[in-house]
């Protein structure tokens, strides 16, 4: 299986259809952690900026995506989306790899291992940072695959393999290129 991570997209409509297009073009989900369509008072309005053409676009996704709330995102939000936008964590399993998404603003690092030890986590997804993270601990995978659309550094995504023995082979992709920045 085959999933696309994105992150704090921020209403780009232009910089979801560039990485649908490309990096998550035969991905079997998509999780999303958060910051979908607002930008932000402190963020810039991000190129492509079309929250409701954007929820449209998630719409008519023919693959399932999980989403969480971000800190940008409000209760209206549901209201243009035919999926959930859970709050604050979403939780799968795929075979024996679990799997935690959360946006992240409320977090330090610290607290999503021990929340992911507690609950016997293998991989913990956030965003919010806008910069690309991943780094293992104690068995627990750190995920942040940053931001498409108001990068701090590069524009990024991710990518999970997960292979019959249910191992997860993860990638950090930069969204412009194609090109693996970390994994």
């Amino acid at each position: 299986m085959r999933i696309g991570v994105i992150s704090d997209t921020h209403g780009s409509l232009s910089a979801w259809k560039k990485v649908i297009g490309t990096i998550f073009s035969n991905v079997d989900m998509i999780l999303h952690a958060g910051d979908l369509f607002y930008y932000g008072p402190r963020n810039p309005v991000p190129e492509g900026y079309a929250p409701g053409d954007l929820a449209n676009a998630m719409n008519k996704l023919e693959i399932p995506i999980i989403a969480v709330k971000g800190n940008c995102d409000s209760e209206v939000d549901q209201l243009v989306t035919n999926f959930p936008i859970q709050s604050p964590f979403a939780f799968c399993q795929i075979d024996h790899l679990r799997i935690l998404v959360n946006h992240g603003h409320e977090l330090d690092d610290e607290q999503k291992i021990d929340i992911a030890r507690k609950w016997g986590i293998d991989l913990f997804i956030c965003g919010h940072t806008h910069r690309q993270k991943l780094t293992r601990d104690s068995g627990v995978v750190l995920l942040n695959p940053g931001s498409p659309s108001l990068p701090k550094e590069e524009p990024t995504v991710a990518i999970v393999d997960i292979n019959k023995k249910g191992e997860a082979e993860i990638r950090v992709i930069n969204a412009d290129t194609g090109e693996v920045v970390l994994e």
